[in-house]
């Protein structure tokens, strides 16, 4: 026993000899100075690095191999430092060598897994903005395609009339809407289907793009008075024929073919139904021949308004189903496919007043009373408490119920994530928003908000690349382009991207500013890349071009000319139009006390004019109006535009303390950091040591969250 511990005391006695011995040689080489002096070298390195590529647009792989290059390089020196020391060429032990040889083999080992993995974002002010969701087509890869999962390609047009081609697209709607009621299915979305040919050569490809097993392809034929309906249920992964039927009937007695069809299709599929859902499966929407072909006009009408975001061709498809309503009073779907696209025209081009909110809210209550449990009556009434007041728990409230009575209904899912974004909740609308992209993974607009949403949580080469994905399945679709465009401006600062985005150019929507209460809007996206890279003059000769043709539009033409100016430092210049604007946008405030836009022309006008109190108090009175605690979304763009009137209007505490609250939340498609750098509007405060700061404290955050996540 007392030779075991003279052993251990033997032991312990090398051990620490040893330890002495090595910190004594990391003394005598400087190691920790040699660390110090490359840790500064480096750091200093990688902010020029990050300056140059978020300017230039490098791809963040690039600005990645340079930082693990450089971490390499520090294992490396301090291996250098180890072997020449200040005393020349050393002598290094077998202990000191294994030492150093596990310092590089864990080194590289944790760099390797750094590199291979996204990075982890620490819980901080901005881990919000930088969350991590599994991506739509990683959970899609770990998930094997379910047996009972189908897409319903659009139905061939076959008649002679190539008009009768809403009849075709209406047959092939209804099918898929039933087929979406049943909850053992996994049906893909007619937003993602719609791009398709009716009878493509590669079922198998198409199936692997939609994540499903099987393809229902059609085609209608309707001469005067017959139809004729083909259908037939294909394997994809090995084109076999589950099942297939004709269906020749006249239009007085071919109601409920798309409840034969859905169910034959689940039989074959061998999904079971609920009582309640082989119910909603046999419904019969309505037994009017006529109402039937009005509302299958209607629906063909409203979709491409929805593409054209036209009101007038949003009111061509209101009539329609006004049409097929007089003819049928008891269409319980006409009435409330009319109310949910009078709201889609609400919210995305000419706000309807309270009068005519009411008279969409009776529809729907007559929906409702005619049928209690149609998903597309809870689907108008969840999107009419979102769109049309902001009561997001009501709203969320209808569209669990639309999930309850339809699965598969994506527009219920866009819904929720959408809420939760108002909300701010950033993390759980992307894993909603890619939870309605499994079920419509070819869905422009799904996926253009998907990439809306990694902007404002300010991961730019992500939703670049997902707003570019949107734009090739749907290149006409203007929302997405708006998405790329501020992923390009505000958060890469790429103008010549920017303006590559809206190619061709949009119309200049005076009417319907894309974001109200930012100087962006004022002065116009069309027009700000040029403010961006101070070509003044040229931003503001573009608003000749500008199809102004009210007094509100000349008031909006003349505000923007100002702003520019103002932020130009020229207001000298245009003090007499600053002074004749003046009186006309406080008539129109006075009309309308809360509109932001009015709002925000006043207050440019106002700095013009060197009314700095004045000025911030119609810019405060627009972030109230549309504040961040009613909507997360909107409200960040209120609040930036304050920022912008309270720099150019002597506030300079106010507006640095408002940019650091909005870089600490997603609030990516106003605020980054590349934007404080470029952007003129921040001219004023540019010099104070404290927006210098704030640069500084913001720099990392946004470079994590710009390499950071998985892409889907």
């Amino acid at each position: 026993m007392r030779a075991y511990r003279d052993w251990m005391k033997r032991g312990v006695i090398w051990a620490d000899d040893r330890v002495a011995e090595f910190l004594q040689r990391l003394k005598q080489r400087k190691l920790v100075q040699w660390a110090l002096a490359y840790i500064a070298a480096a750091f200093a390195l990688i902010q020029v690095v990050d300056v140059v590529a978020q300017r230039f647009g490098w791809p963040d792989p690039v600005e990645r191999f340079i930082i693990i290059a450089l971490a390499v390089g520090f294992f490396a020196t301090l291996v250098l430092a180890w072997y020449h020391g200040e005393r020349g060429v050393q002598r290094v032990s077998g202990t000191e060598l294994l030492i150093l040889a596990l310092l590089l083999a864990v080194g590289g080992g944790l760099l390797w897994r750094y590199a291979q993995a996204p990075r982890p974002i620490p819980i901080s002010a901005a881990a919000m903005a930088t969350a991590q969701v599994p991506s739509t087509r990683a959970v899609a890869a770990a998930m094997p395609i379910p047996a009972k999962s189908i897409a319903v390609l659009p139905f061939e047009n076959l008649s002679a009339d190539k008009n009768n081609a809403y009849f075709a697209d209406g047959m092939q709607d209804l099918i898929l809407t039933k087929l979406a009621d049943i909850g053992d299915l996994k049906v893909i979305s007619r937003t993602s289907t719609m791009k398709y040919a009716s009878h493509p050569d590669d079922l198998k490809t198409i199936a692997q793009q939609l994540d499903v097993a099987t393809i229902l392809e059609g085609s209608v034929q309707k001469a005067g008075n017959q139809v004729l309906i083909n259908v037939q249920l294909i394997d994809a992964r090995s084109d076999n024929h589950l099942w297939a039927e004709s269906y020749t009937r006249t239009l007085d007695n071919i109601f409920g073919v798309e409840g034969e069809v859905a169910q034959k299709v689940a039989d074959a599929l061998q999904a079971r139904l609920t009582n309640t859902e082989q119910q909603n499966v046999a419904a019969i929407p309505t037994q009017n021949p006529a109402a039937y072909d009005w509302f299958f006009k209607a629906e063909y009408q409203a979709n491409k308004a929805f593409d054209s975001q036209n009101a007038a061709d949003f009111k061509l498809a209101e009539d329609d189903y006004r049409r097929a309503i007089v003819l049928d009073p008891g269409f319980a779907l006409a009435y409330a496919r009319l109310a949910y696209w009078q709201m889609v025209g609400h919210w995305f081009v000419a706000p309807l007043n309270d009068e005519a909110l009411a008279k969409v809210k009776a529809t729907i209550d007559h929906t409702l009373a005619i049928a209690p449990d149609l998903p597309d009556a809870h689907l108008a009434l969840g999107y009419y408490y979102y769109w049309g007041y902001r009561r997001y728990a009501d709203a969320a409230a209808q569209f669990e119920r639309v999930l309850q009575l339809s699965p598969n209904n994506a527009q219920a899912l866009g819904g929720l994530a959408f809420i939760d974004r108002r909300r701010g909740r950033w993390p759980q609308a992307l894993a909603t928003l890619q939870q309605a992209l499994l079920i419509s993974p070819r869905d422009a607009y799904l996926l253009g908000q998907y990439g809306w949403t990694l902007c404002i949580m300010r991961r730019y080469w992500e939703a670049d690349r997902q707003l570019t994905r949107a734009l090739a399945i749907e290149p006409g679709k203007t929302d997405n382009k708006d998405g790329l465009w501020r992923t390009r401006l505000i958060g890469l600062g790429d103008a010549p991207g920017a303006r590559k985005a809206y190619d061709p150019l949009p119309g200049w929507r005076l009417d319907t500013p894309i974001a109200a209460g930012e100087i962006v809007a004022l002065i116009n996206p069309i027009v700000y890349p040029d403010v961006f890279e101070r070509h003044f003059d040229a931003a503001s000769s573009a608003w000749d071009s500008a199809p102004v043709d009210t007094d509100a539009g000349r008031l909006t033409r003349r505000s923007a000319r100002v702003a520019i100016q103002v932020v130009a430092g020229r207001q000298a210049a245009i003090q007499p139009d600053c002074s004749q604007l003046k009186p006309l946008l406080d008539a129109a405030l006075a009309k309308h006390p809360d509109v932001i836009g009015d709002l925000q022309q006043v207050a440019w006008v106002d700095v013009c004019l060197g009314r700095n109190a004045d000025a911030i108090a119609a810019a405060r009175r627009a972030s109230e109006v549309m504040s961040l605690s009613r909507d997360a979304y909107f409200g960040a763009y209120a609040l930036a535009g304050l920022a912008e009137v309270e720099a150019h209007a002597g506030a300079k505490d106010q507006a640095l303390q408002l940019i650091d609250q909005l870089m600490a939340i997603p609030a990516g498609e106003v605020m980054s950091v590349t934007r404080l750098k470029l952007d003129p509007v921040w001219d004023p405060l540019r010099s104070d040591p404290r927006f210098q700061a704030l640069l500084t404290k913001y720099s990392g955050v946004q470079s994590m969250a710009a390499t950071s996540g998985a892409l889907p």
